[in-house]
């Protein structure tokens, strides 16, 4: 089995179409849940393949620290560690680069964590990070880079693109290329087009299996996070899948299909169920607010999930404020079915030609419903 996406559909810029892998097929445009320590939080993987989701991320960073990419290796891979059979994509640890600053030293030959756990040295490089993500026996490995800290100088951005570019190349080539597996390159510059545009090309000299635009919903916002995907994604191979990391709220996903992009992640879903908050087709509730406590009505009359067929919103409600583990169990269960009906209606949508019609219909029943 080759690794490769053909696209299905196009409507604009947006594109519906299958990601074939070693691990079994994705229709895209895809939300992948994040299992960062080997476990999508509060949720087992039959309850995970129940909302529909067919690929999910693991974290090399997190991984490596426990229970050690040895030791799942070991035990046959992360695949089988977990109990997931399809698909799955690790990120490189390069977002740690930026969010773990307090406790790294940055050069140019990678980068020295001590441990949020206990404090130990660990060392990651391009070919470390690799070769980890092999030893997890990742269907998608990706490339270490440096996310990009904002704001930052434009000195900064440039400098770690550059640097970012310099590790693409060391990471290709420690990359084991196998049937079925693949490799994206990370897009950095920022917000700044023209260094965006230096990326790609970079990338491009290099040659990957998916891309990925990298370094975005860091705190700059969603309109320049939408006008920067506007001139990165055309550089990108139409011919190869186009991943947006860690994004993100439900208007931000829609968004980025409208602009082409076909893969997304975000702990958003179930760090929100953990908070008690809910996406729904409605807009967004917050089950700890008193107004629920005597609401017969599930939160979502149109979902399919535990929490909504069975469940009363007062019954969600006197979950969290009773502080019972069955309240985020349902509701993250329910956040993350939410997010992969919302990624089937957009890819009915492009197949249908009904794309914007479709956003804009989604996006005034969010609006109208916000006080439901």
């Amino acid at each position: 089995m080759s690794f490769g996406w053909e696209a299905a559909a196009t409507d604009g810029a947006a594109r519906a179409g299958l990601l074939q892998t070693a691990h079994g097929a994705v229709s895209t445009p895809v939300f992948m849940p994040v299992g960062t320590a080997g476990t999508v939080k509060a949720m087992t993987a039959d309850q995970v393949r129940a909302t529909g989701a067919s690929v999910v991320l693991g974290n090399t960073y997190h991984l490596m620290l426990r229970p050690g990419a040895d030791r799942i290796e070991r035990f046959g891979g992360l695949h089988r560690f977990m109990d997931w059979p399809g698909p799955i994509l690790t990120d490189s640890g390069g977002f740690q680069v930026m969010s773990l600053s307090a406790l790294r030293t940055l050069d140019e030959d990678g980068v020295t964590f001590r441990s949020h756990l206990d404090g130990s040295a660990h060392r990651l490089t391009p070919e470390i990070a690799t070769g980890i993500q092999h030893k997890l026996d990742a269907t998608i490995t990706m490339a270490f880079d440096e996310c990009t800290k904002f704001p930052a100088t434009a000195e900064e951005v440039e400098s770690s693109m550059e640097r970012s570019m310099r590790w693409a190349r060391r990471s290709r080539d420690a990359f084991v290329a196998r049937p079925g597996y693949g490799q994206f390159g990370i897009v950095q510059g920022g917000v700044d087009p023209a260094l965006r545009a230096r990326s790609v090309a970079a990338l491009l000299d290099i040659g990957f299996e998916g891309y990925a635009v990298g370094g975005l919903a860091v705190g700059e916002g969603q309109a320049a996070m939408f006008a920067t995907l506007e001139v990165t994604v055309p550089l990108l191979p139409a011919e190869r899948p186009r991943y947006l990391m860690g994004v993100g709220t439900p208007d931000d996903i829609v968004g980025g299909v409208q602009r082409g992009i076909d893969m997304f992640d975000c702990v958003m879903p179930t760090r929100a169920g953990r908070t008690a908050r809910a996406y729904t087709r409605h807009g967004t509730l917050n089950l700890r607010n008193a107004r629920h406590q005597e609401d017969e009505r599930p939160l979502d009359p149109a979902c399919g999930c535990t929490a909504c067929v069975r469940h009363s919103r007062a019954y969600l409600h006197h979950l969290f404020r009773a502080d019972e583990i069955l309240g985020p169990m349902l509701l993250t269960q329910h956040n993350i079915t939410y997010y992969q009906d919302l990624m089937h209606g957009l890819r009915d949508a492009i197949c249908r030609g009904e794309l914007n019609a479709h956003a804009a219909a989604t996006r005034a029943a969010w609006a109208a419903g916000e006080s439901r």
